[in-house]
């Protein structure tokens, strides 16, 4: 219940976001995010029952974003792997499990980001940038897992006050977030379709840094004249001509959270006991995961916008394919159907550590952070933040229910959990492949072009007509 009230909270809340969304704009949006966030950290930080850190783990799960598959399965290795055994504990926050703890905490820590992040992102950014200023944002978490990761390894203090340190950590990135939104500018698209159109003229001229912005402002206006007349954003979505977007809202990140990654962190801090680095295994295992993934976040920075989102999505899709196989044969041949290793060598568990790593590398330039990218650009204005919603909620729900069912599965498949997840990849593979079009360097407005020129989504875009078009 601890781990998983958060994912609750986090699904349920999100359909909620997109009206706070409309009707407040993104910046206050992120705003208020940022102080609940802030209270969230604060009452687990001082918890004295069990109840209250739930408590505090439902208000952070109101104001989550999403994040990475990994951090699904981050709780439950720790306990495992570096906690110790927790079998028969009570609910006594003396005997709290540091390891426990202090792997929530760095979770909670990435879970700061605002539904409204994305969205902020995406229609702030030039269109030949968006990609590389919406993946900085991803890039943000990761070096903020990292951040949090080196600072549990060190934070050895004894009793309690090693794992409310951790916990009330979170209130550091909370007050960033609620102090940045205070300073950033609202979004020309919110402005417009909040009725300040001159307003908006003026703040699109200035973060664009020319005057000739006509186009991209008729475009704005248009898209917003649009959005007023669907007053019904959620039945709206049920229209063919949304299908193509409604079906990426959903199917995206469902397959984001069976990329696998959740088993391969699991089976991280075994191996890293087995190298060497003993109780320190779990958090070890993190920091130096962890930096995989920062620095495989500065490959997709580099790429998505001069490679494109497919090629991305493709070739890591390939790479986690070819690692999970790799493991399994692996994991198969030492740990078998027991799961006991017995007297593994360090060149094997240092050979298994290296597929880990590229797995980690594959999803973290591709499905990572383009599970949030992708789904954020590709809405029009009329129904964004209603479909953004269902994005975020469909990631926390089933975020949710990989938490759960992982380690049965992991129990009854052993070794054999690698394939399941890497069916789960050719799956979504040959779904971008058929049915993804390039997004890369088209205006998140005219976006509906892509679409219409699909060979299976046109279908569905008869009756749409762009800006463009008119013009």
């Amino acid at each position: 219940m601890f781990t998983s009230s958060l994912y609750l909270a986090a699904s349920l809340s999100s359909l909620v976001a997109s009206i706070v969304s409309r009707k407040l704009g993104r910046k206050l949006s992120m705003l208020f995010g940022g102080v609940l966030f802030c209270a969230g950290a604060t009452f687990n930080a001082f918890a004295q029952a069990v109840w209250m850190l739930i408590v505090g783990r439902i208000l952070l799960g109101w104001l989550w974003d999403g994040g990475e598959g990994e951090e699904t399965m981050a709780f439950w290795y720790m306990v495992v792997i570096g906690g110790g055994e927790t079998e028969g504990r009570q609910g006594d926050l003396k005997n709290q499990n540091k390891g426990e703890v202090q792997a929530s905490g760095v979770r909670r820590r990435r879970s700061g980001d605002l539904g409204s992040v994305p969205l902020y992102l995406s229609e702030m950014a030039p269109h030949k940038y968006r990609g590389s200023l919406n993946t900085g944002f991803q890039l943000s978490i990761t070096i903020g897992i990292l951040v949090a990761s080196v600072f549990n390894y060190f934070n050895n203090l004894e009793g309690d006050s090693g794992w409310r340190l951790s916990l009330g950590g979170a209130a550091v990135p909370a007050l960033t977030v609620t102090v940045a939104s205070m300073i950033l500018p609202e979004t020309p698209n919110s402005m417009i379709e909040r009725g300040q159109i001159e307003s908006a003229k003026a703040k699109l001229r200035r973060i664009r840094g020319i005057d000739d912005i006509d186009q991209e402002f008729n475009d704005l206006t248009y898209a917003s004249e649009e959005s007023r007349k669907n007053k019904h954003q959620w039945r709206n979505l049920l229209q063919k001509k949304y299908i193509p977007q409604l079906t990426m809202a959903i199917l995206i990140p469902f397959f984001q959270q069976l990329t696998g990654i959740n088993v391969i962190v699991f089976y991280g801090p075994v191996l890293f006991k087995t190298i060497g680095f003993n109780n320190n295994a779990s958090l070890v295992s993190a920091v130096i995961t962890g930096t995989v993934n920062v620095l495989a976040s500065c490959v997709s920075i580099y790429g998505v916008d001069k490679w494109g989102r497919r090629f991305l999505f493709l070739e890591g899709g390939i790479q986690m394919l070819i690692c999970q196989v790799a493991l399994a044969i692996f994991i198969g041949i030492k740990f078998g159907v027991n799961g006991d290793p017995g007297n593994l060598p360090k060149w094997y568990a240092i050979v298994v550590v290296f597929f880990i790593c590229i797995h980690i590398a594959g999803f973290a330039w591709s499905w990572g952070p383009l599970g949030w990218l992708v789904p954020s650009e590709i809405f029009p204005l009329e129904i964004r933040s209603a479909a953004q919603s269902i994005n975020v909620s469909v990631n926390m729900f089933f975020t949710f229910i990989i938490a759960q069912a992982f380690l049965t599965m992991l129990c009854h498949l052993k070794f054999g959990i690698f394939l399941f997840f890497g069916f789960w990849v050719v799956v979504m593979t040959m779904f971008v492949y058929m049915f993804l079009p390039e997004t890369k360097n088209i205006p998140i407005e005219e976006m509906v072009i892509v679409w219409k020129k699909h060979w299976f989504w046109s279908r569905f875009m008869v009756d749409t007509i762009t800006q463009i078009e008119l013009n």
